[in-house]
């Protein structure tokens, strides 16, 4: 499951842009074989004033948390690889906002700590997890 926590002060985002953000995000995970519903964005937007940087207040901002568990990367050069994709996807939305501070990082935690609907995800590439893929939901197997 790839969750992306983006907080941002106002003005950042419309609600298209969102919506194209998180279908963006989404897409591509399905496109390397994750099922769509992994795929969770939440935006939190966060008042200036409450958003600092390095202790000072940071009048636009963004900063966005992914939380990888369905994957990993299996090395140095992957990690490249994925944190060079991350930019890729949120620079065409954030360099139009002058001024703005941006970063995001990337945790990888363990899968043996998820679970969906109560359900243990299937294991990667295996026929279940295609069936959940297909059907884009969670089922018991």
């Amino acid at each position: 499951m790839p969750l992306w926590t983006v907080f941002h002060t106002p003005g950042i985002f419309t609600d298209k842009e969102k919506h194209q953000l998180a279908s963006h995000i989404a897409d591509h995970y399905e496109q390397v074989g994750l099922p769509r519903f992994y795929v969770v964005t939440l935006f939190h937007q966060t008042r200036p004033e409450d958003f600092y940087v390095g202790g000072e207040p940071a009048p636009v901002g963004v900063r966005v948390v992914i939380d990888h568990i369905a994957r990993r990367n299996a090395d140095r050069e992957s990690r490249r690889r994925t944190a060079q994709w991350v930019k890729g996807m949120l620079q065409p939305h954030l360099e139009r906002n002058a001024g703005l501070h941006w970063e995001f990082h990337i945790d990888e935690t363990s899968d043996d700590l998820w679970m969906i609907n109560g359900i243990v995800p299937p294991p990667a590439g295996s026929d279940a997890e295609k069936l959940w893929a297909e059907t884009n939901s969670a089922s018991p197997y």
